[in-house]
């Protein structure tokens, strides 16, 4: 078999929760070597989201996802392989165009953690389960995606720096959760407000 392999972190978190893009080509060489697999290339997508996708064009939006459609359309491939179904989509409209795209060259996903899955196979009982999968996955990211909005907010109403952009005349350092005085450019600040009193 002659598969390529994707690997997907969204975000720096991920690596604590066993989902670190290291982890995950580690679990992809060990499982082409134990089925005696030929690994032909792996891509990544790191800091990205599952569900991301482009609006306009109606594309998956990850640069590594890209790479993957273009290597099959001039490669002859078995499996996309995967630690689990939510590296590749974590929304029902991205399942939806990676499924349309991979039997546009007729592959098939094989995920380490979920055996029975295929794009192809129709057996009731693997939908049912895979669905679930899919549908905790969708959970999860809504429910982190949640949190952290409560947390800016949380952290915004205390005067906090909840993340974005920084006004002019501030700074944020790199590594600190803060901001501070630019004195560069509160000068500036400083110098409009003192034209516009005039």
């Amino acid at each position: 078999m002659n598969v390529i392999g994707y690997v997907r972190a969204s975000t720096q978190g991920q690596a604590k929760d066993g989902y670190s893009l290291a982890y995950q080509l580690d679990e992809i060489q060990a499982y082409c070597k134990q089925q005696g697999w030929t690994l032909l290339q792996t891509f990544y997508d790191e800091g990205i989201s599952g569900a991301k996708i482009n609006e306009d064009t109606l594309e998956v939006d990850r640069g590594g996802l890209q790479n993957v459609l273009h290597y099959l359309s001039s490669n002859k491939v078995d499996y996309v392989l995967t630690l689990n179904t939510s590296r590749l989509w974590r929304s029902d409209i991205v399942k939806v165009l990676i499924h349309r795209e991979f039997k546009k060259y007729g592959v098939d996903i094989k995920s380490i953690e979920q055996p029975q899955y295929s794009i192809y196979k129709k057996d009731p009982s693997d939908l049912l389960i895979n669905g679930l999968m899919e549908l905790l996955d969708q959970y999860q990211r809504l429910e982190i995606a949640m949190k952290l909005r409560r947390g800016r907010n949380k952290k915004a109403q205390q005067g906090g720096y909840a993340g974005g952009n920084v006004a002019l005349g501030y700074k944020v350092k790199k590594g600190k959760k803060a901001i501070e005085v630019d004195n560069r450019q509160a000068s500036t600040v400083q110098r409009v407000f003192e034209r516009r009193k005039r």
